[in-house]
């Protein structure tokens, strides 16, 4: 790590450390009920009123716990695939996660399911279980005489993702009095967190977050391109196999507790690459970090910004995204020219 390198880093968690603490203070202290600051304080001195402390303990803060991991994981896997695919514009939706995700709820909503997990429903278990599902299929379809390319990766998830819309639209069409639980599933939303998906979900989150990051080198490695890697020593497919595994168990578990969530994934690699550059040493943990803090300040605004309803999450890091994306696009054009 260079002097400047480190400069660098150090002013980013400068930054991210108080943000972080103040993205989940506005957590527990914004919503329909609102808590105050002196009830806050009365809640670690063990004086709080019962009431206070059931919204606390019982909604607020498995709820934050759950946003802080899901955005990390998120965050996470959103820069492996982008360095391991060397395309900005890839992330873990790309490769069939969402498609197999809002397939496997779609199913469980209209048809009725009385299967079920500790900690998971049976929306949740479907959402899971397709995801993983959609995965493998991609890659079982990407595979071609032992190998697999980045591209045929790229096209195959784009075709299981495609065929999972079509099929979710196809039951939306035949099941019209589920349509309204459907479309808001597939919006995004941490309204129905619990203990339960807290105790099952963050484990798998955190294992799989944590494991992506013994391959930041072999990351680094890859951005020079296959030839060079084998020089090295690195197997890019098996790399590429491993990322592949963790990164869908971290956004299976994540969708499966939330709902479809974009732009995550993408926004927070792209704005921590732009401070950190693209050292996957110091991108990985910052993504996580960050993931967290950006999803966890949606879900606030989420809660807070219509009066006695809540806007799904999807939708506020779409407004969020969709700027960037333009800037992003205007920023490039200028960088050529």
């Amino acid at each position: 790590m260079t002097g400047l390198q480190h400069q660098k880093a150090k002013r980013v968690w400068a930054v991210m450390t108080p943000l972080g603490v103040a993205a989940v203070l506005s957590a527990f202290l914004f919503g329909s009920s609102g808590v105050s600051v002196s009830e806050l304080i009365a809640l670690f001195s063990g004086t709080a009123q019962p009431g206070t402390s059931i919204i606390f303990f019982s909604i607020r803060l498995p709820r934050a716990i759950l946003v802080l991991v899901s955005g990390g994981a998120l965050g996470i896997s959103g820069a492996c695939l982008q360095g391991m695919f060397k395309n900005p514009m890839a992330d873990s939706y790309v490769i069939g996660v969402s498609g197999g995700a809002a397939l496997g709820a779609t199913v469980a909503l209209a048809f009725g399911t009385g299967v079920s997990v500790p900690g998971f429903g049976g929306v949740s278990l479907f959402a899971f279980v397709f995801a993983l599902a959609a995965v493998t299929l991609v890659y079982r379809l990407a595979k071609i005489r032992g190998k697999i390319s980045v591209f045929s990766l790229l096209l195959a998830g784009v075709a299981v993702s495609t065929l999972c819309s079509a099929l979710v639209y196809c039951i939306m069409i035949l099941f019209r009095d589920k349509m309204e639980h459907i479309v808001m599933w597939t919006m995004g939303s941490f309204s129905s967190a619990s203990w339960d998906k807290v105790i099952v979900a963050v484990p798998a989150m955190l294992v799989s977050s944590a494991l992506c990051l013994f391959y930041s080198r072999d990351l680094n490695i890859l951005l020079q391109g296959d030839e060079a890697a084998r020089h090295l020593g690195v197997d890019a497919g098996r790399v590429r196999r491993n990322l592949l595994i963790l990164t869908t168990f971290a956004t299976a578990s994540a969708v499966s507790v939330s709902g479809i969530i974009g732009f995550v994934g993408l926004i927070v690699p792209h704005i921590m690459r732009l401070l950190l550059g693209p050292d996957h040493r110091h991108l990985l943990p910052a993504s996580f970090a960050g993931g967290g803090v950006f999803l966890l300040i949606a879900d606030t605004l989420a809660r807070v910004a219509a009066e006695n309803q809540e806007i799904p999450v999807g939708v506020v890091t779409a407004l969020i995204g969709v700027p960037f994306f333009l800037f992003l696009l205007r920023r490039g054009r200028s960088v050529k020219r």
